[in-house]
């Protein structure tokens, strides 16, 4: 994915934003930093070539003698993974995570066991039918859009609420 059409993603709550050139290759990885660094079962990467942050940049942890992670200090989603300067984004911060497709695995030793079965478990489109309907009935999400914004502040809207 290249071209006239822009690469862009970002945080959970907007204050970190980004744009990437082009996509590089596409990755999964199940090993355990990688895991707890995306408080998952895996971490969906894709290289981002020629990023640029459009509004803030990450914050970094050093999680090994050759990796950083950046992720945003307001609500904590990870963002990157970089590699002794070879820059990866977590494919989930892209606004459209759509627009690229893993193409390799790594770590599979480390692999949750019922990674693959995840699919066969019981699931819904949205909350409506689920057993947990009621819980969401009236919630209210403080998260950015999935596409750039001129302006947005969180605690703007968490104050309309009130």
């Amino acid at each position: 994915m290249s071209g006239t059409q822009k690469i862009t993603g970002g945080c959970q709550c907007g204050a970190v934003r980004y744009e990437i050139k082009e996509f590089g290759r596409a990755t999964i990885c199940h090993c355990r930093m990688c895991q707890k660094a995306f408080g998952g079962l895996y971490a969906p990467l894709v290289t981002g070539l020629g990023i640029n942050w459009v509004h803030r940049e990450p914050k970094y942890f050093q999680s090994s003698s050759k990796v950083q992670r950046g992720f945003c200090e307001e609500c904590g989603t990870p963002l990157t993974y970089d590699f002794e300067g070879t820059v990866a984004v977590s494919i989930g911060s892209l606004d459209n995570p759509e627009l690229v497709t893993p193409i390799l695995q790594f770590s599979a030793d480390t692999r949750v066991s019922y990674v693959d079965d995840i699919s066969k478990v019981p699931h819904y489109v949205s909350a409506k039918g689920a057993p947990e309907e009621d819980m969401f009935s009236d919630m209210i999400s403080y998260q950015h859009p999935d596409h750039p914004t001129e302006n947005w502040s969180v605690d703007k809207l968490k104050n309309k609420d009130k």
